[in-house]
């Protein structure tokens, strides 16, 4: 039985992610064949290619001949002089240019001039001008790196929308990455399934693109979605025709045995009805199956990662992911929807075989480079394994997801996580406000707060912290004290990023509008949203936030303003030059200055 899984775009092509070699790794020793597609990397590595460039050259030059036609029966509207006029600029000498650009700048991220700090800075300034450029080719989309900030117009929150983008050969620029990547393979490989990884939002309009183009041309292939996503929209995906007519079968919360199942139940024509975690299609309608399963962490192997195409990831170094726990420790933060994932609650493997696979991938791949991309690492969890880390000399890098705790108070342990090989920790700060924090069911003490970043610091690690404004109830004055409490302790803080408050559809706040003095809004046409608009009985509007935000950005302390903000690209850096105190990653004031310019030119 042979299946392609396909991990699609959007999503930060630093390393892999992890839902593919999860399932290879239970399918493989099961006796099926898997090939592992991850097309959002390369699908970056395509774009920043001469061919590629060629293809949007020809596409800007029918646009530009497009358009100087109408012109010469009519007065273009302001949109479409503008537009003429950036297309006139893209002449033969600038796409050479480019293309000779792109392949040096790759040849940077991936070997140890990425070391340099002026050269890493131009080649990811000249990957981000080059995507302006192919955007220009998809008018009026606007394709990104980083690729968290790609619109390509449609809502991918709208079922509506989705289905209207999937034929749009103008603005879809998917329907290209189907071609040239997708068709081929599946026309090669004639897989029976298709898995797609669905982890965040905006990959849906790209997965459903794939889906369609897949079933028109090779319709007995059954497809099969999953991830994060799927499981979120698991309520409303039955109703929903239209998009199944896309695809056969979802598997929802944790995916290995039950797509193990599936693919078995395919491969011998068994009917799917008593399959864990499946929705399905048949000629009778959509079906939702009542057997839920968790999976016993102790029982699985580690991921497979044979088949990626590991060399073009967009570092020097090979970074892998790795998953001791599932579920989240505390579980309690009153904003939080990450247990939605999972059907059952916290589990983890023990340290034994933590280190035990951390040593197998690490002989296995070649690299001493990892990310724990655990929820939330549990304290205990966090000492023990340094500990073992140390005694065994595994001579590893890491870096993970912190809450601030009140049981790592002590030096030695900063000590033990830094020889470890701990470089990089990514917290949960939220507020620096007590009553706030309590409000949020954090259970975090400030003077812990502090405790834990200075001892982390003078250890060696870098502290990157993740707050936001306009929780339910926060006042203007609150959110100051968020503010007032970084600047404080900036001396122990080496990165952070501020949003505004959310309010996710699966969070205990939404659950319990009332008991948080917040009304929210259902938009019945917005049917795949994952979040609410809401109005505060107390504190914070969502627009004063967004202000409280906004004067953040432009006011903080300028230390935090990074050359590189890329969290794999600082890990590297940490380890490389042995300090978390790295002066060449922090801006001049030239270079402040030139961000907060406008752009000119072409793009």
């Amino acid at each position: 039985m042979k299946n392609l899984l396909i991990f699609p775009p959007d999503w930060l092509p630093s390393e892999p992610y992890l839902s593919l070699p999860s399932l290879a790794s239970v399918l493989r020793p099961a006796g099926h064949q898997v090939v592992q597609m991850d097309i959002n990397v390369e699908m970056y590595d395509l774009f920043f290619s001469r061919r590629f460039l060629e293809h949007v050259a020809q596409r800007i030059a029918h646009e530009k001949q497009h358009l100087q036609e109408v012109q010469e029966k009519r007065v273009l509207d302001q949109e479409e002089q503008e537009l003429l006029e950036r297309l006139l600029t893209c002449n033969p000498e600038l796409f050479e240019q480019f293309s000779n650009d792109v392949e040096r700048a790759k040849k940077i991220l991936r070997s140890q001039a990425f070391y340099d700090i002026d050269q890493l800075e131009w080649a990811t300034n000249c990957l981000h001008q080059t995507m302006a450029l192919i955007s220009l080719g998809y008018y009026p989309a606007q394709i990104c790196f980083p690729p968290i900030e790609t619109d390509i117009v449609y809502k991918p929150f709208m079922s509506s929308e989705i289905i209207e983008s999937l034929d749009d050969d103008q603005i879809n620029i998917y329907r290209d990455v189907y071609s040239m990547l997708i068709r081929p393979v599946v026309k090669r490989e004639q897989p029976l399934m298709i898995g797609i990884s669905v982890v965040q939002q905006k990959q849906l309009i790209p997965t459903f693109t794939f889906c369609k183009m897949i079933k028109e041309e090779f319709p007995a292939i059954h497809i099969t979605l999953g991830g994060n996503i799927i499981t979120r929209i698991r309520d409303m995906l039955p109703g929903m025709d239209s998009l199944w007519e896309l695809f056969d079968s979802a598997i929802v919360y944790e995916g290995e045995s039950a797509y193990l199942k599936l693919t078995e139940a395919v491969e011998n024509g068994d009917e799917f009805g008593n399959l864990p975690n499946l929705i399905y299609k048949d000629e009778k309608g959509v079906h939702v199956n009542k057997e839920v399963f968790a999976e016993s962490l102790a029982e699985l192997p580690p991921p497979d990662f044979d088949g990626l195409p590991l060399e073009k990831y967009f570092v020097p170094q090979l970074i892998l992911p790795y998953l001791a726990t599932r579920g989240c420790y505390w579980g309690r933060c009153t904003f939080c929807d990450h247990f939605q994932g999972y059907v059952e609650g916290f589990r983890t493997k023990q340290v034994d075989h933590i280190v035990e696979e951390i040593s197998f991938l690490k002989e296995k791949y070649g690299t001493r480079f990892f990310h724990f991309t655990d929820e939330s690492y549990p304290p205990a969890l966090f000492q023990k394994l340094s500990r073992r880390l140390i005694d065994d000399k595994l001579d590893i890098a890491w870096t993970t997801h912190m809450r601030f705790e009140e049981s790592l108070l002590e030096e030695e342990v900063w000590k033990d996580v830094a020889e470890s090989g701990c470089k990089y920790l990514h917290f949960g700060y939220e507020s620096g406000n007590q009553r706030v924090l309590q409000l949020m069911d954090k259970a975090t003490k400030l003077d812990a707060i502090e405790t834990n970043l200075r001892m982390s610091s003078e250890a060696g690690i870098w502290n990157h912290l993740m707050g936001f404004f306009g929780f339910p109830g926060e006042t203007s004055k609150e959110a100051d004290d968020s503010k007032a409490f970084v600047e404080k302790n900036s001396a122990h803080i080496h990165s952070l990023g501020f949003m505004t408050f959310v309010l996710g559809k699966y969070s205990p706040i939404a659950f319990e509008p009332e008991k948080y003095g917040v009304t929210y809004y259902k938009n019945p046409e917005w049917d795949l949203a994952l979040d609410y608009y809401f109005t505060a009985k107390d504190g914070l509007s969502i627009q004063e936030a967004l202000d409280v935000f906004d004067e953040f950005e432009k006011n903080h302390n300028t230390k935090w303003d990074l050359r590189t903000c890329v969290r794999e690209y600082i890990f590297l850096y940490i380890d490389k030059y042995g300090s978390n105190n790295l002066p060449q990653l922090k801006m001049t004031q030239e270079q402040r200055r030139q961000m907060q310019q406008p752009a000119i030119g072409m793009v």
